[in-house]
């Protein structure tokens, strides 16, 4: 654990919370995301602002992201369980978008007993393009991502199925 002592789980009346979620680029993740983390004792992780303060102007391709989003993952995994097991409700916005990613958060889960959500946001790839372009027109976005680089990244998107065992909530 990178030498932190994680508290003893918290005894407050409201149980912490992992919330994920699942959706092709531009579905509307981190717009949930965001909303999700309103609630009262909860924090947002955005993968999207941390890579790219981490590693500015590296992820050119789908191997760059990758890379680096594992290394990320690596290093704030002992940090979100610290914060459930503190109480905290803990909102990644991470795409849960494959069973590798969605095993990540499971042993997450698993080490802390936190409750969870699986929000999977159901969207057509066409509303995804359609969002994805006025996303980058307005270069609001730390990455921008074409068209071709959508069809390559939604190919190793999954679903998530029932034997997960995750409680999905499922978003159309």
């Amino acid at each position: 654990m990178l030498g932190l002592q994680a508290p003893m789980p918290f005894s407050g009346t409201a149980p912490a919370q992992l919330h994920l979620v699942c959706g092709k680029i531009a579905a509307g993740k981190s717009t949930l995301a965001r909303r999700l983390a309103e609630a009262p004792a909860s924090i947002l992780i955005s993968e999207d602002a941390w890579l790219s303060h981490l590693y500015p102007n590296e992820i050119r391709a789908l191997g760059d992201y990758v890379r680096c989003a594992g290394r990320l993952k690596t290093a704030i995994t002992d940090h979100v369980e610290a914060l459930l097991i503190a109480g905290m409700s803990v909102v990644l916005d991470f795409p849960a978008n494959t069973m590798e990613s969605r095993r990540w958060a499971r042993d997450i889960l698993d080490k802390t007993g936190a409750a969870h959500q699986l929000h999977f946001l159901d969207v057509t790839d066409d509303i995804c393009k359609t969002r994805l372009r006025a996303r980058n027109a307005a270069a609001e976005h730390p990455f921008k991502t074409t068209d071709a680089e959508f069809e390559q990244i939604t190919s190793y998107f999954v679903a998530p199925q029932a034997q997960e065992g995750f409680n999905i909530i499922r978003h159309a």
